[in-house]
């Protein structure tokens, strides 16, 4: 069920697409995005730790959840502009970074959201839109736990770690350009 709040016209969108430093970063720029909030889904244990999420074993991945408001930002564009920030063809990976964690996933919060998400890879697919075929899982999402406070706004608070200068920045760069239009 799309948890929406009255009063604001709030719903979320849970998507995972390998390291949640740079979608958390992209999507935090982007208006009638609310927030944007890594953390984790899609395993077993309860109140998963980054280094249980690292190991690969609890079956949890990275993901953001972003709390949006639909009347300035549609669940389609959210979901277009996610596809362009990581690649949905690599299984269980994105670049260096290996391991089921890492894989790119929707997690659903309504049925609606699942027709939307399955209405676009179909369309991606059948319009060769990437040279692989897309492995993004589709599944509803159980329980969202938030990742410790020092993953959250990762790159801002970081922006001279390693990994954000070789591998956040440059993507960061790229969707700045692209959504120009777009940012807040």
């Amino acid at each position: 069920m799309t948890k929406v709040i009255e009063q604001h016209n709030k719903q979320l969108a849970t998507l995972a697409g390998g390291c949640f430093w740079c979608i958390e970063a992209a999507f935090n720029q982007i208006k009638g995005v609310f927030s944007a909030i890594s953390g984790y889904t899609g395993g077993s244990s309860i109140n998963p730790t980054y280094q249980e999420i690292c190991t690969g074993e609890s079956g949890h991945a990275e993901v953001v959840q972003l709390c949006f408001d639909p009347d300035i930002i549609s669940y389609q564009e959210i979901l277009e502009i996610f596809f362009t920030l990581h690649d949905p063809t690599q299984l269980n990976r994105q670049g260096y970074d290996i391991g089921s964690q890492y894989r790119s996933a929707v997690f659903y919060h309504d049925e609606k959201q699942k027709e939307v998400i399955e209405e676009l890879i179909q369309h991606m697919s059948e319009t060769n839109m990437f040279d692989e075929p897309i492995v993004t899982q589709v599944t509803p999402l159980d329980t969202f736990y938030p990742s410790e406070d020092y993953h959250q706004n990762y790159f801002k608070n970081n922006p001279n770690n390693q990994y954000c200068l070789a591998v956040v920045s440059p993507k960061l760069t790229k969707f700045r350009q692209t959504y120009l239009d777009k940012l807040k």
